[in-house]
């Protein structure tokens, strides 16, 4: 994996399908599973932009929301892996990429999508 791609094509779908689910879906915890993974990519990103600076806590907006928060906070990882020491053909960032993709992946899987 040499580049950002997989990534924002997994947390793309992710969102996709999290705007499809009804209302009861949300719910039931794809809601929470979405805004969980949400905070993760949003402390990742941070880490990489702003390694000494405290971490901020994405709050939680509602269940409607979740799904263009995962989209933020997504591809603001994507920005900070391919501005990241090295660049995106880094082995650095390439691993960077596949443990988010592992994250976005497992959290579609629990939500059921």
């Amino acid at each position: 994996m040499d580049d950002v791609t997989p990534l924002s094509t997994a947390v793309g779908r992710l969102a996709d399908r999290l705007r499809a689910l009804p209302q009861s879906r949300l719910r039931a915890g794809a809601a929470a599973e979405g805004l969980a993974l949400a905070r993760e990519l949003s402390l990742r990103a941070q880490r990489l932009e702003e390694p000494d600076t405290p971490p901020r806590i994405m709050p939680d907006a509602g269940l409607f929301v979740v799904a263009d928060q995962v989209a933020v906070a997504g591809h603001d990882l994507v920005h900070a892996l391919e501005r990241a020491p090295g660049g995106a053909g880094s082995g650095r960032t390439a691993h960077g990429v596949a443990e988010a993709v592992a994250l976005v992946e497992e959290a579609a899987g629990r939500c059921g999508v």
